[in-house]
């Protein structure tokens, strides 16, 4: 049986933010999201207010002024450092962390099953905080699933401290027969509504369901969680993974945008960035679709979208040469006299990079390989977009509103914090 854990960070970016801003500290906090749009990270204190998870932040100002909430841009070059820190600080006590999340890590405890496992997750919890000042729980349980639910009881309930220990089989008894159906990782609102009419209502019902039962009702995800519930690790159950259909990378404007020439800016940038995440993922895309429109909640001013699809021969993940395709498109379907407020590329006919078809006239790919492997060790050491086509521009008026960031207190030599004793 395998032993693993759990270690997730509480409430990752408000803890960033207090991480450097010690007036932080028992304040009300929320994060918002790009263009400060909306709530997606509240401290405990905002949360005992009543602001939820996606409110609208101009929707509930008032109910934040009054309260005094401070509302932070989010800032997640910050937050993917201190990602980074978190990791390291963890390392030494497992054989193997597997990120899962941009707060949240698997760790494989196997190797230290004969210690007290409380008493070293307690010590790395207590290193993580003198490390990053971040505050984190962990769940231990035989499979991932279980880990996870050992987590999320640390969070909730008292009696556990911090860490969530469902080794013990009464001990995960009791918590899965307490633990809503709908809460446990995996089960989404469908399934949730599919369990509650045959009167599953919670994780032991789950882990109690026929494997066959299971796959009829959920297919193969809900199969491998029965198995996980009862302790056999996924890995063990047979299946088959969803191949990923497409991605996208789409913003919202900080002002709209009226000339061709800014909007390009903004398509090149997204472009860019879906280059690195089809590289980052082993793959290459057959078909490029880019969009941008006016904003559909003004009434009075005028509509208009405009959306053009590319089929990409041979299939790419070359960020140049989704860039031109992505030109092609808004250049096709641009129109003069609108203010357009948003944009994105989205990627489609996705295969594993190994396995695109083969075309006579490619060229030679192994150089634009390096170039683009060039390029994203330059952006992953000193910044994204450091390395840029110039069609991205420079100036940017159309990046998303931020009022309200953080400094890049952790890779910005220019903004590391000076303290004078």
């Amino acid at each position: 049986m395998s032993t693993i854990a759990l270690i997730d960070c509480n409430n990752f970016y408000v803890s960033c933010e207090r991480a450097f801003d010690a007036a932080l500290v028992g304040v009300p906090v929320v994060v918002a999201s790009n263009n400060d749009g909306c709530a997606i990270a509240r401290s405990n204190e905002a949360k005992a207010l009543g602001v939820k998870m996606g409110d609208p932040i101009h929707l509930i100002r008032d109910r934040l002024d009054k309260h005094g909430v401070v509302v932070r841009s989010s800032n997640y070059t910050l937050y993917g450092d201190m990602q980074r820190r978190v990791v390291a600080a963890v390392e030494q006590f497992a054989s193997e962390v597997e990120i899962y999340s941009i707060d949240e890590s698997f760790l494989d405890l196997e190797p230290f099953k004969d210690r007290d496992l409380v008493v070293h997750a307690n010590a790395m919890r207590a290193q993580v905080q003198r490390w990053t000042t971040i505050p984190t729980c962990v769940g231990i349980g035989p499979t991932k699933t279980l880990a996870k639910l050992g987590n999320a009881a640390a969070k909730k309930n008292p009696l556990f401290d911090g860490v969530g220990d469902l080794r013990d089989a009464a001990v995960r008894a009791w918590v899965l027969d307490r633990f809503p159906a709908g809460d446990v990782w995996g089960v989404g609102r469908a399934t949730a509504a599919k369990l509650a009419a045959l009167g599953i209502v919670t994780a032991g019902q789950i882990r109690d369901m026929q494997v066959k039962q299971a796959r009829a009702l959920g297919t193969v995800v809900l199969e491998r969680l029965v198995a996980e519930l009862q302790g056999v690790p996924a890995s063990a159950v047979e299946m088959i993974e969803p191949q990923r259909k497409g991605m996208a990378v789409t913003r919202s404007f900080g002002t709209p945008v009226r000339d061709l020439d800014a909007l390009m800016g903004a398509v090149a940038q997204y472009a860019m960035r879906a280059g690195e995440k089809l590289r980052s993922h082993g793959l290459v895309a057959g078909q490029l679709t880019v969009f941008f429109h006016t904003n559909r909640f003004k009434k009075d001013a005028g509509q208009y979208q405009g959306m053009r699809r590319i089929a990409l021969h041979p299939m790419t993940a070359d960020s140049l040469e989704l860039l031109a395709a992505a030109r092609r498109g808004v250049e096709g379907a641009w129109r003069d006299g609108y203010a357009y407020t948003k944009a994105g590329i989205m990627l489609d006919d996705l295969v594993a990079s190994e396995l695109r078809p083969r075309t006579l006239f490619e060229g030679d790919s192994d150089r634009r390989e390096r170039l683009m492997s060039a390029m994203d060790e330059v952006n992953a050491r000193f910044g994204r977009f450091t390395a840029v086509p110039a069609a991205q521009g420079f100036k940017r008026d159309w990046r998303m509103r931020a009022e309200n960031r953080s400094p890049a207190w952790t890779t910005r030599i220019d903004e590391v914090p000076v303290v004078r004793a």
